[in-house]
């Protein structure tokens, strides 16, 4: 809890315009831990221009240009792989969701199929995955959201409807943690976690027998090497 609070403090005082160094000394944490925390809050021109020792405002246009140099070799390597990949087939698709569903979907309901997490992208995908590789109606998708006691349950609500185009009779009332989201680190995208499901007993073993094949057939590879 203690570094969660250090970690909070640390990035008020970089959006107030602080340097590494002020901020080490006001918070007494190590600058690899201001380095993790504060990498992707740079100083604009009007707060570097307030600091008076030359050493540490190089050191700020430096930390600025590696990060426009990293941000620039992301968007080379971004550019590579979607020419390299994409686009792919449907069979591609559902391998990707299959694989995906291995890892985060309800492995233990015999009929439910359900995927939760707080990442927008991957909710939408597997969304995508159910309707266009399962051949599952959307308005039988159902929608359980997994919300905190102080975030606002209606722009919960509103927003992931519109992020899955999903209307709002589809979602069950949302499940609400009683702890805080303030209590928490300062992960995930904000609007809680989101669950997709359908009940479909002959599409789930399906699915679940589509993995046993997989998990074989990369066993037995796995054995040879």
């Amino acid at each position: 809890m203690a570094k969660l609070l250090e970690r909070r403090k640390a990035i008020e005082l970089r959006r107030q315009g602080k340097s590494y160094s002020e901020i080490k000394q006001a918070l007494s944490v190590s600058k690899s831990s201001l380095s993790l925390w504060l990498r992707n809050i740079p100083l604009n021109e009007k707060q570097l221009s307030r600091i008076k020792d030359k050493k540490e405002k190089a050191i700020e246009r430096f930390r600025e240009s590696m990060r426009l140099k990293r941000e620039k070799r992301l968007k080379n390597y971004y550019e590579a792989q979607k020419t390299k990949w994409l686009p792919i087939s449907k069979k591609e698709e559902f391998i990707a969701g299959l694989f995906l569903y291995w890892g985060e979907g309800n492995k233990s309901s015999r009929n439910s199929i359900s995927i939760n997490n707080t990442d927008p992208a991957v909710i939408k995908f597997s969304l995508y995955w159910l309707t266009r590789c399962l051949g599952v109606p959307k308005e039988k998708i159902k929608v359980q959201l997994h919300l905190y006691s102080d975030m606002d349950i209606e722009e919960g609500l509103n927003f992931w409807s519109k992020e899955l185009a999903l209307k709002k009779y589809q979602f069950s009332k949302p499940y609400i943690k009683k702890t805080n989201k303030i209590d928490i680190d300062q992960k995930g995208f904000g609007y809680g976690t989101c669950g997709i499901m359908v009940h479909d007993t002959v599409l789930k073993e399906n699915i679940l027998m589509a993995m046993k094949a997989f998990s074989d057939c990369f066993g037995e590879k796995a054995a040879k090497i």
